[in-house]
């Protein structure tokens, strides 16, 4: 059913663990209004819809275009939900109905999401900040220990290493909650010293 995993007074953050290699969906819901929406349909479509309509999600965006966060794409668009993607990402979709630009805010009832594009896992990876909040869902971009891997097609690591470095941890405070694409959280303040370290090994 998904789980309450994150809440203040204005928002709550749902997740729920999908597929073959555990990818976090993630739902962002405005408590004032009871809008909210979808980050990655990533697979089993039949718990995404359930959780859709139980949480009153409007919209999908997807973080990046690789298969494992878009297989229930074509089940939540059939359903009547907007899918948008970066236009970068845009072919790695069966479909999309709209698409995302850097530094764009999207309205989530009175809830704001600040897009920021991070090139390099995929050349159209993008994050999303909850304005008013300390959180920031990552997608494949940054985990706890590293980056997102890059040896995938369209992959790049100095991209990716940039990205992070200029977008993440250049102007997002210590405190800001990492909420990625799998596995656990972390902070901006956890991370940020080790980036040399990963420029050293390559990875």
């Amino acid at each position: 059913m998904g789980t309450l995993h994150w809440e203040d007074g204005r928002a709550e953050v749902h997740r729920l663990v999908v597929g073959p290699i555990d990818n976090n969906v993630w739902v962002v819901r405005c408590k004032q209004t009871g809008a909210a929406v979808l980050l990655d349909a990533a697979n089993e479509h039949e718990r995404l819809l359930e959780l859709c309509a139980r949480l009153g999600v409007g919209r999908v965006l997807e973080t990046h275009g690789h298969w494992d966060h878009i297989q229930a794409v074509p089940a939540v668009r059939d359903a009547g939900y907007d899918v948008a993607v970066t236009a970068a990402d845009a072919d790695m979709l069966p479909s999309y109905d709209s698409l995302l630009e850097d530094d764009a805010v999207i309205e989530v009832g009175r809830l704001r999401l600040r897009t920021i594009a991070t090139p390099g896992h995929t050349p159209g990876s993008m994050c999303f900040r909850l304005e008013g909040s300390p959180l920031l869902f990552s997608g494949d971009t940054l985990f706890p220990g590293g980056p997102g891997a890059t040896g995938f097609p369209g992959g790049d690591f100095a991209t990716i290493i940039r990205s992070i470095d200029e977008r993440l941890f250049g102007p997002l405070p210590a405190d800001t909650v990492v909420l990625p694409g799998h596995g656990a959280d972390t902070t901006i303040g956890d991370e940020s010293p080790h980036l040399q370290e990963w420029v050293d090994r390559g990875w």
